[in-house]
């Protein structure tokens, strides 16, 4: 091994010290592609800027994205401003697209989190909020569109405060209002800062306008007071009477941020250039750098016990594949953020996830859909590399000699199916490979075949979720498809607890077969899984057939005994059983446990499932009548109507299936000035006649 000299490892930590890896993340329409635009303009990382509506910005650069208008895949990209050099990755807004986020918070430091300033906290805002808040990432708000009708940048600190239950700071305010928004003012340097809006201007910074002085001296007493609160060491000068300066603030801001104790609140609006450059600025004084999160912590696999990696070049090579594209020019492309060590072009590694070694090819770093060669990746940064033929979104990556198990990614579960079947005999072949592809890019993207219809049936997060896969299929991968309507992925679970017997006993000369166990079947909580234990006394059954048990009990919980659907919250205890001591096998066992619990399930009053959605509807006030009476039909529970203005807002939760074809609805009783978003909120017991017709329909299509 190499030693480095004290200078070398100074020096780069002193470049790790000027890196962000960030994520621009917000409800859909806030504005995001646009922030993002703006950021690789006046970084010098592009030269003309793009837009949305026109279809030509930077980071959506697949067709879907420019015919929709909206981000559906994350694309990530580099730019430098000043010393900083920004990883940035655009995420999309939809829920349907939430597993984009979900892996990129995953790997990144820390997040932008963008809110439109005329609808404030909308409802994909909370979901990645609470996204980031899983994955413990520090975050500054930008509150964009200021210059638009309605914009109020203190009712959206007040929606930040009462629904994400974070601590606002505000460290600028508005100069101007809707039309007339011009800047803002600075409130930790007590600085006006002007923007005439052309493409490229530097901003103007000035004295405090007379009639905004009273407003930025009360708001730089508030964010001191707020902050010392957050602080202990500002607290500690607060109370001793010491002067705050300006330094002491920024630093003492900086610390809650990282902390995740507080939010600093900026504002612009990125449509008409204005704002950004105070939020790169933001970006390199509150956002952490690679060296500023913990070291990162893993499972040693040979011994079982937690490992931490430091951000390190010298220290042993870890990092974790986030994202797998199927590029159509260059083939496989695996994204990976690496937290320690570094890794080269060629080299061989170690896939701890599924144990094989893999070959590194070229190493890219990534610019939206343009690739850069680069001849080596090191501790905190973020790259794509080819030939790697068996690693999958949330792989570990790691040296051979020193294998660990980084925590994977946890991604939701598919909501809605259709069977889908190729146009064509030449067509068959060619969705298989396309359908695989897609499915390796989307862990929430499902493919699946049904053996007793014949179907293949491809599950997702929503109606644009698939229709956007099968739209890829079409022109990516030149495969025509027809597509079922719909369907609902319901789930089973039981309401009381049995005792169970399962007992497979066969003899046909010779060895024969025997296993034979007991199961106590119970309900679990709504959400809390399946739990599987042993109590089982004295010698029993012995332990080597314990696993194979729990392994027919999972098998078995995939298809449930009312309409076959998966088996959900069910907690299984093996409590006794027998066996022969010639007979006996593994795969016996196995049997009697799948055995045992369909026996134990169709006596335990089982349910069917249906997943909720949570409902938020934006529209003018006088189509509120017509809105809660078609909810109403679709048997929506409505939790709460706001109004703001002219707007009105109803929270509500409906069943999945219920929604298909509310767009249309929506859009002909509103005259298409209502707006919705929706995302997955929890399963919920189905009614029992509604249950009927699907166990009904279900028998009818396994007889036929």
């Amino acid at each position: 091994m190499t030693i480095r000299s004290e200078k070398e490892i100074g020096t780069e930590l002193s470049a790790l010290a000027n890196v962000r890896n960030i994520g621009i993340i917000a409800h859909i329409d806030a504005g995001k592609t646009t922030v993002t635009e703006r950021i690789l303009f006046y970084t010098g990382t592009i030269y003309k800027m793009g837009e949305v509506h026109e279809g030509t910005t930077t980071m959506d650069w697949m067709d879907q994205e420019r015919e929709r208008g909206i981000t559906i895949t994350a694309a990530s990209i580099t730019c430098n401003w000043g010393d900083k050099h920004i990883n940035i990755i655009d995420t999309p807004g939809h829920v349907d697209f939430t597993a984009e986020v979900e892996r990129s918070l995953r790997v990144l430091d820390g997040g932008v989190v963008v809110f439109d300033g005329v609808s404030g906290v909308e409802a994909q805002s909370e979901t990645v909020w609470r996204q980031a808040d899983r994955y413990h990432v520090p975050r500054i708000c930008f509150i964009n569109k200021m210059d638009r009708v309605g914009a109020n940048f203190e009712h959206t600190i007040a929606m930040i405060e009462e629904r994400l239950h974070a601590k606002p700071l505000p460290i600028q305010l508005p100069l101007g209002a809707e039309e007339n928004f011009e800047g803002v003012l600075d409130v930790i340097n007590s600085r006006a800062i002007r923007f005439d809006g052309e493409p490229g201007s530097p901003p103007i910074e000035g004295e405090i306008p007379e009639n905004e002085k009273a407003r930025c001296v009360e708001a730089h007493k508030y964010l001191v007071e707020r902050t010392a609160e957050l602080d202990d060491e500002l607290m500690n000068r607060y109370l001793e009477g010491h002067d705050i300066t300006d330094a002491e603030l920024k630093q003492a801001l900086r610390r809650v941020t990282l902390a995740n104790k507080g939010v600093p609140i900026i504002c612009g609006t990125a449509l008409r250039n204005r704002g950004i450059q105070t939020l790169l600025d933001a970006v390199g004084d509150f956002l952490p750098s690679p060296l500023d999160m913990p070291p990162v912590q893993a499972i040693d696999t040979k011994t079982g016990l937690k490992v931490a990696r430091p951000v390190n070049d010298d220290a042993p090579f870890a990092a974790l594949a986030f994202k797998v594209v199927s590029d159509p020019f260059v083939g496989r492309l695996v994204y990976f953020r690496v937290y320690s060590g570094k890794v080269k072009e060629g080299e061989t590694i170690f896939n701890a996830t599924s144990g094989k070694k893999e070959r590194l090819g070229r190493l890219l770093l990534m610019r939206a859909n343009r690739r850069e060669e680069m001849a080596e990746a090191g501790a905190g940064s973020i790259a794509a590399t080819l030939g790697l033929k068996a690693t999958f979104t949330g792989d570990t990556l790691c040296s051979q000699e020193e294998p660990i198990l980084l925590e994977s990614i946890r991604f939701p579960e598919p909501v809605i199916s259709v069977a889908i079947e190729p146009k064509t005999k030449a067509d068959q072949d060619k969705m298989g490979e396309a359908l695989h592809k897609l499915a390796e890019e989307d862990p929430t993207f499902r493919v699946t075949y049904n053996k007793e219809t014949g179907q293949t049936v491809i599950s997702g997060m929503g109606e644009l979720h698939l229709d956007v896969f099968v739209r890829r299929m079409q022109t990516e991968f030149r495969v025509e498809a027809k597509v079922g309507p719909p369907r609902v992925a319901y789930r089973e679970t039981i309401t009381k607890t049995v005792r169970a017997e399962g007992r497979f006993i066969r003899q046909s000369g010779g060895h024969g077969q025997y296993g034979h166990c007991w199961l106590e079947i119970e309900p679990r909580e709504p959400g809390a899984g399946f739990l599987f234990t042993e109590k089982l006394k004295g010698n029993a059954i012995p332990r080597n057939f314990v696993a194979p048990i729990e392994s027919g009990v999972k098998e078995a919980m995939e298809g449930g005994v009312m309409a076959g659907y998966p088996l959900v919250d069910i907690g299984v205890t093996l409590v006794d059983g027998s066996y022969h001591e010639v007979d006996s096998s593994e795969m016996a066992f196995k049997i009697a446990g799948s055995m045992a619990l369909k026996e134990g399930v169709a006596k335990a009053k089982p349910v069917l499932l249906e997943p909720i959605m949570k409902l938020e509807v934006v529209s003018p006030e006088q189509y509120l009548g017509d809105i809660i009476s078609d909810l109403s039909s679709r048997r929506a529970q409505i939790g709460s109507v706001e109004a703001r203005g002219e707007m009105s807002t109803i929270h509500a939760t409906v069943p999945l299936a219920e929604t298909f074809g509310y767009s249309t609805s929506l859009r002909s009783a509103t005259q298409g000035r209502a707006t919705y978003s929706m995302e997955f909120f929890r399963y919920q017991e189905l009614p029992a006649n509604l249950a009927q017709e699907i166990v009904e329909k279900t028998g009818a299509t396994k007889r036929a």
